[in-house]
C-alpha cells in the first residue's frame, strides 16, 4: 500500500469511530465545544483550576442556551493527561501567551496522526502549533459562537452562528470528517481553504467588540443599542479592515461593518473574554487581539494608530485593576 493510500485510509477511520477529543483550557468557549462535542464523542477537558475541573466531574457542565433553555453535557476534566490516550483531534482554547505551556504540558495526548486545531482569539497561531504537530495537521479554526461562564461547570451561551476549520498545509477535503461532526454536534461548520481571511472575519468583530465591551464593561448589545457607541466601533472596524487590505486580503469596508453588526445584534447577551478578564481582575488577550491589527500595521505599513491606542488603554485598565486596592478614597470636587 503506498503512503498516499495509507493516509487515505487513516482519514476515512475517523468517519467509523467516535473521536477521541482533548480540549485543552475549559473556559467558557473550551466548556462550550467540550459540553456539545461528548454528544457523540470522547471528550476530555484539561485545566489548570483544580475547583473548576472538581466542579465539571462532580455536577457536569451545564449550558444555557440564549432562548432560555438548557442541556448538561458530563464529559471528564483532568488536572494532567499523564494517564490519557493519544486523541484524535485536540482543540486549544487556552488565552494564546498560554498555547505554548499548555501544549507542552499536554504533549502526551498528540501523537503523530493527531490534528491539534486552534480556536483561540486572535492570529498567528500556527507559529506555536507547529511546534508540536507537522504542518498537515496544523487546523486553524474560528467560529462565531459566544459563551460566558456563569459559575464553576455553568456557561451561558451566548449566540452561535457558522464555524470555519483550514488546515494550515495541504488539502482541507481531509478534514471534512471534522467537520461533519461539528455540524452534528450542533456547531454548523465549513471548511475554509481562505482560513486566514475568515480568521480575519472574526478578528474584526474581537479589535472592535471585545476591546470595547472591555473598555465599557458591557455586553455585546450595548454597541448596537448607543448610537455613540457604534461609532466608535465603526471606526475600529474601519481602521481594521485598511491594516487587512495592505497585506492583499481585499475586504469590502461596507460588507465587513454589515456582518459585525449583524452577528453584535444576534448576541447582544454576549460577554467578551477581555470584558471578563477586566472585570475580574485577570491579564486580557488584548495582545493577540488588537495587536494583532498593530503587528500587520507595522509590517505593512498602513497606519492603526487607534488599535495602539486600544491596546495601551486596555493594558492600562488592567494596571488599574491590581492597584484598586492601593487607592485611597478621593473626596468628591466642589
Amino acid at each position: 500500500m503506498s503512503a498516499e493510500a495509507y493516509a487515505q485510509k487513516q482519514e476515512r477511520l475517523i468517519e467509523d469511530k467516535r473521536l477521541k477529543i482533548a480540549i485543552i483550557g475549559a473556559g467558557a468557549m473550551g466548556m462550550l465545544f467540550g459540553g456539545y462535542l461528548s454528544r457523540r464523542h470522547d471528550v476530555v477537558l484539561i485545566d489548570s483550576d483544580d475547583a473548576k475541573v472538581r466542579a465539571i466531574n462532580d455536577e457536569g457542565i451545564l449550558i444555557r442556551e440564549p432562548d432560555g433553555e438548557a442541556f448538561a453535557a458530563a464529559p471528564k476534566a483532568y488536572l494532567s493527561t499523564q494517564k490519557l490516550e493519544t486523541a484524535d483531534l485536540a482543540l486549544l482554547f487556552v488565552k494564546a501567551m498560554d498555547s505554548m505551556c499548555a501544549l507542552e504540558a499536554a504533549r502526551n495526548l498528540i501523537g503523530s496522526r493527531t490534528y491539534v486545531l486552534s480556536m483561540q482569539n486572535g492570529a498567528g497561531h500556527e507559529s506555536v502549533l507547529r511546534e508540536f504537530v507537522a504542518s498537515n495537521r496544523v487546523v486553524l479554526g474560528t467560529t462565531q459562537h459566544n459563551s460566558s461562564i456563569v459559575k464553576a461547570g455553568v456557561i451561558h451561551h451566548g449566540g452561535g452562528g457558522l464555524t470555519y476549520i483550514g488546515l494550515l498545509d495541504g488539502s482541507g477535503e481531509t478534514l471534512k470528517p471534522i467537520a461533519e461532526e461539528f455540524t452534528r454536534c450542533g456547531f454548523r461548520t465549513e471548511i475554509a481553504d481562505d482560513i486566514q481571511k475568515k480568521i480575519w472575519e472574526k478578528l474584526f468583530v474581537n479589535v472592535s467588540a471585545s476591546a470595547l465591551t472591555a473598555v465599557f464593561q458591557t455586553r455585546l448589545g450595548f454597541l448596537v443599542e448607543s448610537a455613540a457607541a457604534w461609532t466608535l466601533t465603526e471606526v475600529l472596524i474601519r481602521e481594521a479592515v485598511a491594516v487587512a487590505n495592505g497585506d492583499g486580503l481585499e475586504f469590502e469596508e461596507d460588507k465587513v461593518i454589515q456582518n459585525v453588526r449583524s452577528l453584535l445584534e444576534n448576541a447582544k447577551h454576549g460577554v467578551t473574554s477581555i470584558c471578563a478578564d477586566l472585570r475580574d481582575g485577570r491579564k486580557s488577550e488584548v495582545d493577540a487581539i488588537s495587536g494583532s491589527v498593530t503587528a500587520a500595521s507595522r509590517r505593512n505599513h498602513v497606519p492603526a494608530p487607534l488599535h495602539e491606542f486600544m491596546v495601551q488603554l486596555i493594558h492600562a485598565m488592567e494596571d488599574k485593576k491590581r492597584r484598586e486596592c492601593d487607592m485611597p478614597d478621593f473626596p468628591a470636587s466642589a
